[in-house]
């Protein structure tokens, strides 16, 4: 992936490596889309990802394990425009909709491709109630015989929450998610690493606040090239989200893409309110004065 495509998938990448594995002698047979990938929330086009795929008899599965629980809102359903040529889908309810862990749904265009391949029929689990096909057996599902009441718990959310309520939770999320990305933009030293969809942030000291902060006898001295200056910029990135953790006043994660060291800020607390976002920024720019005091000192 890269920036041209938004960091998703490319259908041109797709349909090339497609013809690449059938020259080699293979059968492509799977693709899997992503709706929100986990570094960076990136998505995927899944219309012309489908399409490519139908065409070789490709199954398509959309993972949407994150930023699935948003297409409740109208205004984010269409980035799973094209889901209906995919064969399956699914959401982890855990990580958004305010389930407990673990429940993960799972959407399926024809259940009887997955029971085919995974159905077990032992005498000693033979019953009336199986082999009268009135009821849905789960056991075919899956590869474990058992499961827990994963349902149970979504069902409650929904029941108490509500839809309005649900989408109220989402918004919030990304509203203050695109609020912590306008403090952000507002400090010169800093920049938006990768393009917002959901409630995370992807940042970073920006290159050239980085550059600024060495002495230019330094860079002349050592006739620094691109290469070691983008290492420079990632590491400064790394030394300031160790910082902010170890503060104990915020806590963030990194993601490492198209070499760019970018840190994450992600929206994800039932109770967050703008006032922890604003106190979550300033624990970043304080540690950024530190990080780039020091740097600038070590290379005078």
């Amino acid at each position: 992936t890269t920036w041209s495509t938004s960091f998703g998938l490319s259908p041109d990448s797709l349909r090339n490596v497609i013809y690449s594995d059938i020259d080699r002698g293979l059968i492509p047979l799977y693709l899997c889309a992503t709706v929100g990938t986990t570094a960076i929330t990136a998505v995927d086009p899944l219309t012309p990802l489908c399409k490519i795929a139908n065409e070789f008899g490709m199954w398509v599965h959309v993972d949407a394990a994150y930023a699935g629980a948003s297409c409740i809102c109208p205004e984010y359903r269409k980035l799973i425009n094209g889901v209906e040529l995919a064969d399956s889908f699914s959401f982890n309810a855990h990580k958004w909709l305010l389930t407990p862990l673990d429940c993960c749904c799972l959407w399926l265009k024809d259940p009887s491709a997955l029971v085919k391949s995974l159905s077990t029929d032992p005498e000693y689990l033979k019953n009336e109630a199986t082999d009268s096909k009135q009821v849905v057996d789960y056991k075919d599902w899956q590869l474990s015989l058992s499961r827990r009441f994963r349902a149970l718990k979504l069902w409650l959310v929904l029941r108490s929450y509500g839809e309005h309520n649900l989408r109220n939770h989402i918004r919030n999320h990304c509203g203050l998610a695109k609020f912590f990305g306008e403090l952000v933009v507002e400090d010169g030293r800093f920049e938006i690493a990768f393009p917002r969809h959901f409630a995370m942030i992807c940042f970073r000291i920006h290159p050239s606040a980085v550059i600024d902060n060495m002495t230019i006898g330094h860079v002349l001295e050592n006739r620094h090239g691109e290469a070691w200056k983008a290492e420079e910029v990632n590491r400064l990135n790394a030394r300031l989200l160790e910082a902010v953790n170890a503060s104990g006043r915020a806590f963030m994660t990194h993601a490492l893409v198209g070499g760019i060291y970018a840190i994450r800020f992600c929206v994800g607390g039932a109770l967050v309110t703008e006032r922890h976002v604003a106190m979550a920024w300033k624990v970043v720019q304080e540690h950024a004065n530190s990080v780039l005091a020091s740097a600038r000192h070590a290379k005078e």
